[in-house]
């Protein structure tokens, strides 16, 4: 299981957008959560989507973000 994990929404073109910056800034491997399917996460990140979170030690990334924010993010939990 990745330890990183991308909040989204159906249909979210700022989503879209977050997944082309992890695919510049070559993210490993990470896992798609949708906030629509449950009620806490809506709650949490509804109006702050998309956001990158560091399941190891709970950091977050909210959008936006770019390929070097992404980088420095992921080189921060090392």
């Amino acid at each position: 299981m990745p330890d990183l994990v991308l909040y989204q929404r159906d249909y979210c073109h700022l989503c879209d957008m977050a997944l082309a910056v992890l695919a510049e800034a070559q993210a490993p491997e990470f896992d798609s959560v949708w906030v629509d399917d449950r009620v806490e996460l809506e709650q949490r990140y509804g109006t702050r989507v998309p956001v990158l979170r560091d399941a190891r030690d709970g950091r977050e990334l909210d959008w936006p973000f770019d390929a070097a924010a992404v980088r420095a993010f992921l080189s921060a939990a090392l």
